[in-house]
């Protein structure tokens, strides 16, 4: 099993906070972080009925989320204070419908460059079902 480095305390409870109060898509689709460490998180997305399609299961959008933001709170803590990260690409392959519980993103980083990153990334139900699975690739860029 691979170790992940410790964030320091600061800049983790920083990251928390402003993710709960600036970060307002969080918000609206019920998003928080349940851990992160350099290279790799987890999402919580509890299931609420603003989620639900027009058939009763949480829209492919519900699910997308918290694997997209998982990969990109991985890699946050491994930038240095001066790059800042955007998604280029992700792919997902959507394996069982989610309609009621939490769901659970857990990401990795695979790989990461100098311009570029890519993260694994599983979505998983209460009962540790697969749900999704999913790769994307980040950009890696300098802040305005």
């Amino acid at each position: 099993m691979v170790q992940y480095e410790e964030l320091d305390p600061g800049f983790k409870k920083s990251i928390v906070e402003w993710m709960k109060t600036h970060n307002h898509f969080w918000s609206l689709l019920g998003m928080e972080i349940v851990e992160m460490k350099k290279g790799w998180a987890k999402i919580r997305l509890p299931f609420t009925e603003k989620l639900a399609n027009g058939v009763g299961v949480a829209h492919g959008g519900a699910i997308f989320s918290p694997a997209d933001s998982a990969v990109g709170m991985a890699l946050i803590g491994m930038l240095d204070r001066d790059e800042t990260l955007s998604t280029l690409e992700m792919k997902i392959n959507y394996i069982r419908p989610f309609k009621q519980g939490t769901i659970v993103a857990e990401a990795w980083i695979i790989h990461k460059g100098n311009q570029t990153a890519i993260g694994d990334v599983q979505v998983r139900d209460e009962n540790d079902n697969l749900v999704a699975k999913g790769l994307a690739t980040y950009a890696i860029v300098k802040k305005l």
